[in-house]
């Protein structure tokens, strides 16, 4: 039987018991019922290519092609097996030289044995029969051979490392390993991806970010800013979970404000300007010190689907990446187009290509797709701007910031920002411009985002309108960039410039790019399992804006819960997600996947039903003790959150038992236009009144004073929440008990219970809705849009409920 040895004596002169004749003779024999001999030759993908044109009319390179016979005399022996994809796909995948080659050899000889992998059934079986063909080899295996490996290769920096100091693990000869070289890709890094690819790194997958540019990981595409209403709790949930973007925010800030503080904490919201460079560099930084993360600059251009799963992707390097699960976070490059006036342009920003071919592909897998549009600002050169007339709107100053960890944020230097305003002759201008306006002369066909138009859009909504308030944004702490928030436009060049000149703060503006447009592919994320998982492909995961959302903190978030749903898929365990009374988080994908977009969504506090549930201050109490059960918020925040618990405990208690006298205090009270006391009593009773504090009343009480000197770290964050607790104890109890009957719907379960359409007693709205979404629980299904308070009665009654 002559099997490979002109290729043993040639390539493995050491290893002739590594690849032997007798686990091919037993594998023959086994499943081809006989035994026989194969003859393999090595040669080049030159070669290949040669013989698939000339004898299998096929014009592509391959690992193999076997014949069970010679043809015309030309072509001698059963199996050819190219030796330069071997290797290249041994670099690729980081396996051994010789594994991936035997991996190779045994899928040929199955192949001469009569075994095919056309049909998803055939490859099943093929996987199988592999499985068992390497077991035979590593128990007729007696050591590992060192020589003619392959040198590693690190997959973030494509550098060849020295294979006996590399901190990797060993790869080993399971089919599992050098199929799935990762657990998980997360193919862009945004906001959404960088997250996704923290999450999942963290939790212990494997990981492999994918991105176009190393240079711009979690790029600012747009304002320079992190937080705002409602986005401000999201990142505050965020880091609660364990994630990176507060930590990041709050180490790059160039400014803070806690937004809506002269409204009930509910309300309160944390913004920060970060500064551009610093933010990405941070982001880089955190990155790279994850020890299972690994980043690869390269572009998408193919998803690899067997089964309805996804098994990786495909490059524009024509480099292939296997794994487990994929997360998709392309931002706005799926076929993105950009538009300045009458100029079109292709790229998913500025100077950056777009993505194509991923939406065709998903949608030929049965997805449905569609077209957002989004804009960004011209950018200013601070150097031209006269200051002098512009208000100032510098930030704070005080304990405030994003991340529960304890350390001092805000290392760089703070700078302001500066408010001035459009005037009557900068809408004529605009005005006049509208007929050359994308938006309104059919250039640009899909849907912007209603909460925050552009300046053209402004000028005709809203007509009757002398003026709109503008922000100069800082960009940075070493640079005379500037962001005008609230003059987004798509208008052609000069149109801009001459609108800017006519505001007096900007009479010789210089700019650094105009303002542009950009459309984008998107896919509805009702498409989307609450874990934003989608529901045609296993193990594929959306995040971000390809869900219609806009905003770097919902892509954040999304990205998170992608990351750590996609490790738990890989893994084992149950799905994590989190309820509408948990997270802004939990309302955030609710939304998503329960009533669909029609328009880019953005998080509003006005969207949560539960906004006293959801404030800034608590997510750390809501969230980090079910993120350090999952294993992503470390111990160290666990530790944080005992102590705070503790001590909130403390206060409450002791503000409860400590009586106060009208003498000491009425003098005070009076100053603060508070009624004086007539008796005495318990001090909780002073906080629960509305122009007093405990800040106020630690000034005149000195037994106060004294017990909130007591708190070891972090005393103005814990008072803060104490005082919190107090004042809206009732509204909060209140609020609980809605939320737990709410709750009781979410418990019971109606997925694949009903034929929607054989339901004769539900509106027809109702059961195109219902079949459409396929709702998890009966509250989920009450929150669609078009099913009806009787549509719920009718299914809780054939529930027997």
């Amino acid at each position: 039987m002559a099997v490979f040895y002109n290729a043993v004596n040639v390539l493995f002169p050491k290893i002739k018991r590594r690849i032997t004749t007798k686990w091919i003779h037993l594998m023959i024999e086994k499943h081809h019922k006989k035994a026989g001999a194969v003859t393999c030759i090595f040669c080049s993908d030159a070669e290949i290519l040669r013989i698939n044109r000339q004898y299998l009319n096929h014009d592509y390179y391959t690992d193999i092609i076997t014949f069970d016979y010679t043809e015309n005399g030309r072509v001698s022996g059963d199996l050819f097996i190219s030796t330069d994809t071997v290797r290249s796909n041994a670099e690729k995948f980081g396996t051994i030289y010789e594994e991936e080659l035997l991996r190779v050899i045994i899928h040929g000889v199955l192949h001469l044995c009569g075994f095919k992998d056309k049909t998803p059934e055939d490859k099943k079986i093929m996987r199988e029969k592999e499985n068992e063909a390497l077991e035979k080899v590593n128990e007729l295996t007696s050591k590992q051979v060192n020589e003619k490996r392959a040198i590693p290769v690190n997959p973030s920096t494509r550098q060849l490392v020295n294979s006996t100091t590399t901190q990797q693990q060993p790869v080993s000869n399971s089919t599992a390993t050098r199929q799935f070289p990762y657990d998980i890709i997360v193919v862009g890094a945004g906001h959404a991806g960088c997250e996704a690819a923290a999450a999942a790194a963290n939790l212990g997958s494997k990981t492999l970010l994918i991105t176009m540019d190393m240079n711009k990981i979690a790029q600012m595409s747009c304002n320079p800013a992190v937080g705002g209403i409602a986005k401000g709790q999201i990142v505050r949930e965020i880091d609660a979970l364990g994630g990176q973007m507060g930590i990041v925010a709050d180490m790059t800030a160039i400014q803070f404000r806690m937004l809506n503080r002269s409204k009930g904490p509910a309300m309160w919201s944390p913004r920060a300007q970060s500064d551009r460079m610093r933010y990405t560099q941070k982001w880089r930084e955190t990155l790279d010190a994850i020890p299972n993360l690994f980043i690869w600059q390269d572009s998408v251009t193919q998803l690899l689907v067997e089964n309805n799963a996804i098994v990786g992707v495909q490059t524009a390097l024509d480099t292939v990446f296997r794994a487990k699960a994929v997360i998709l976070t392309a931002g706005t490059f799926l076929n993105g187009l950009i538009h300045v006036g009458k100029t079109q342009m292709s790229g998913g920003r500025i100077s950056e290509p777009a993505s194509p071919g991923i939406t065709e592909q998903l949608i030929g897998l049965g997805f449905k797709a569609g077209r957002m549009k989004t804009g960004t600002p011209v950018r200013i050169d601070g150097r031209s701007v006269d200051f002098s007339l512009t208000g100032e709107q510098a930030g704070e100053n005080g304990f405030h910031k994003f991340s529960y960890l304890d350390f001092s944020p805000r290392p760089l230097k703070q700078l302001s920002c500066w408010i001035l305003y459009t005037n009557e002759a900068v809408h004529e201008v605009l005005r006049k411009g509208l007929p050359d306006s994308p938006l309104y002369n059919g250039q640009i066909k899909s849907v912007g985002p209603r909460y925050c138009p552009s300046i053209e859009t402004k000028i005709v909504t809203f007509a009757d309108k002398m003026q709109h308030q503008l922000f100069l944004e800082p960009e940075g702490e070493n640079t005379q960039e500037y962001y005008l928030n609230g003059f987004s436009s798509s208008l052609p060049l000069q149109i801009q410039l001459e609108a800017l000149r006519q505001i007096p703060a900007l009479r010789d503006v210089q700019i650094y790019r105009p303002g542009y447009a950009i459309e984008y592919d998107f896919f509805p994320p009702d498409q989307l399992h609450p874990t934003l998982e989608t529901k045609r492909i296993g193990n594929l995961f959306f995040a971000g804006q390809i869900n219609g959302t806009t905003g770097y903190e919902e892509a954040a978030a999304q990205g998170l819960m992608a990351g750590v749903n996609a490790h738990i898929n890989v893994h084992g365990g149950s799905p994590f997600t989190l309820a509408r009374d948990e997270a802004y988080i939990g309302v955030l994908i609710d939304d998503l996947v329960t009533k669909g977009v029609d328009e880019p969504y953005r998080m509003f506090t006005s969207r949560a039903e539960y906004r006293i549930l959801l404030r800034q201050d608590d997510a750390d109490v809501r969230l980090t003790e079910k993120s350090h059960r999952l294993g992503l918020a470390g111990s160290n925040r666990l530790e944080l959150l005992r102590e705070k618990k503790e001590e909130i405990e403390r206060i409450v208690s002791f503000v409860r038992n400590c009586s106060v006298k009208p003498e000491p205090v009425n003098p005070a009270l009076e100053a603060f236009g508070a009624t004086p006391l007539r008796h005495s009593v318990k001090l909780v009773d002073l906080i629960l009144r509305p122009q007093l504090n405990m800040e106020k009343l630690a000034a005149v009480v000195p037994a106060l004073r004294e017990y909130l000197e007591l708190i070891p770290n972090r005393k103005e964050e814990i008072i803060e929440a104490a005082e919190i607790l107090i004042k809206y104890e009732g509204y909060i109890a209140r609020e609980k008990i809605i939320a737990e009957k709410i709750n009781r719907l979410e418990n019971i379960k109606i997925r694949g219970k009903f034929d929607y359409n054989a339901i004769q007693s539900l509106s027809t709205e109702a059961k195109q809705k219902l079949t459409r979404t396929n709702p998890e629980t009966i509250a989920q299904a009450s929150r669609i849009p078009g099913v009806s308070p009787s549509d719920i009665n009718v299914l809780l009654v054939l529930l027997g409920r």
